[in-house]
C-alpha cells in the first residue's frame, strides 16, 4: 500500500512539473533580464533548505488556519494539507530544481545559430520547438523526469509536515521504512529500504543507458 502511494505521487509529480519544468527551462535557458539570477535562486532553494523547514511553510501556507487554505474549505470544500493534494502540492514545489535545472541546462546547450536556421528555413517557433529544440534537449529532460520521480519516491522530510503519517492516505514507503526502524522491525524496513534501492538504481540507470544511446543517435 505504502510503495503503490509512493507510486501514484511520484506519478502525479511528473505530470504536473513536466510541463512546468519543459517551460521554465527553456525560458530560463533564452531569457536575459534583470532579476534572472534571483528567479535562479528561487528555482534551486528548495535544494539547499531542509525539507522540514520547506514542509513547515508549506503548512502554514496551505493549512486551514492560512487564507489560502481557509479560502479553499470554505468554497470548495477542499482540505490542502494532510490528504494526498497536500502530499502533491508539497512534491512539486519540492521537486521543482530536480525538473528545471537539467531541462535549463539541456536548452543552454543547443547553439543559438541552430534555431536561427530553423527561422531561415521557414520554421514556426512551435516548429522549431518541436522538430529542433526538443529533440537536442531529450537527454536532458529524460533526466530530469527520471531524477523526479525517483527522488519522489524517497521524499520523507516535506511529505510528513505536509501530509502527516496516515496510513492509506499520505504514508508513503519512505515514511513506512522509519516507522518500521522506530518499531525496531529492521526485517520489514530492510524489504523495504531494498526494494526502494533497486527501483531507484534500475531507474537511473535506464535513464543513463536511454540517454547515451539517444547522444549516439
Amino acid at each position: 500500500m505504502a510503495l503503490a502511494l509512493s507510486l501514484e505521487l511520484a506519478a502525479a509529480t511528473l505530470l504536473v512539473l513536466l510541463p512546468l519544468g519543459l517551460w521554465m527551462g527553456r525560458w530560463l535557458a533564452r531569457a536575459s533580464f534583470v532579476g534572472k539570477s534571483l528567479v535562479e535562486a528561487a528555482v534551486v532553494l528548495p535544494l539547499v533548505l531542509p525539507p522540514t523547514v520547506l514542509g513547515y511553510y508549506l503548512l502554514v501556507s496551505l493549512g486551514a488556519a492560512s487564507p489560502l487554505g481557509a479560502w479553499m474549505l470554505e468554497h470548495f470544500d477542499i482540505r490542502l494539507t494532510f490528504n494526498f493534494l497536500g502530499l502533491l502540492i508539497a512534491s512539486v514545489v519540492f521537486n521543482v530544481p530536480f525538473m528545471v535545472q537539467p531541462i535549463q541546462r539541456a536548452f543552454e546547450a543547443i547553439p543559438a545559430n541552430l534555431t536561427e536556421a530553423a527561422a531561415v528555413h521557414g520554421l514556426s517557433r512551435w516548429q522549431t520547438l518541436w522538430r529542433v529544440e526538443l529533440p537536442l534537449a531529450w537527454p536532458g529532460i529524460l533526466s530530469a523526469s527520471v531524477l523526479t520521480f525517483v527522488h519522489t519516491l524517497g521524499e520523507f522530510g516535506v511529505v510528513l509536515m505536509v501530509g502527516g503519517n496516515i496510513p492509506g492516505e499520505t504514508k508513503t514507503i519512505a515514511i513506512s521504512i522509519y516507522d518500521r526502524v522506530q518499531a525496531f522491525d529492521l526485517e520489514a524496513a530492510d524489504r523495504m529500504a531494498l526494494l526502494l534501492l533497486v527501483l531507484s538504481l534500475v531507474a537511473v540507470a535506464a535513464s543513463f543507458f536511454a540517454a547515451a544511446r539517444t547522444v549516439k543517435r
